[in-house]
């Protein structure tokens, strides 16, 4: 069964797409049939399928995420205990604990099988940048 790691560079919060680079994976594995595991190693990250063709999902996504979970400096989040590695990484651990670490995709014809505007995000949560190892791994 193929599998292999993509080490995906950060500049901060945010979506980045690397839909790119797991559709050349599958190509290259010449599986015709199956189902691909997305999965990120990390506890401050996680993993979206999303739209994109409009940025603005991006932008909007974004921002009601900062909404939700603000940093631990935010008065709203005085109840957090875990802050020794920086006001944003309690709340990028729930914004992790809210969203996929893993997600599955059909594949078909040696194709991904996602939507016409579908793309694979890494939700970056951390404000620094970050090196972020995501496997993937192809099973029949």
């Amino acid at each position: 069964m193929p599998q292999t790691t993509v080490t995906l560079s950060t500049r901060g919060q945010g979506l980045y797409e690397f839909t790119d680079q797991v559709s050349a994976f599958v190509r290259r594995s010449g599986m015709e049939e199956g189902l691909l595991t997305v999965f990120v190693r990390h506890t401050s990250c996680s993993l979206l399928i999303q739209e994109n063709a409009d940025p603005d999902v991006k932008t909007d996504l974004n921002s009601f995420f900062r909404r939700l979970v603000p940093p631990s400096s935010d008065p709203s989040m005085r109840w957090v205990v875990h802050t020794m590695e920086g006001p944003d990484d309690m709340p990028a651990h729930i914004k992790a604990a809210l969203t996929p670490v893993s997600i599955g995709i059909p594949v078909s014809q040696g194709r991904l099988m996602l939507g016409t505007w579908q793309g694979i995000y890494l939700f970056e949560h951390r404000d620094r940048p970050h090196r972020r190892d995501v496997v993937l791994h192809l099973s029949p």
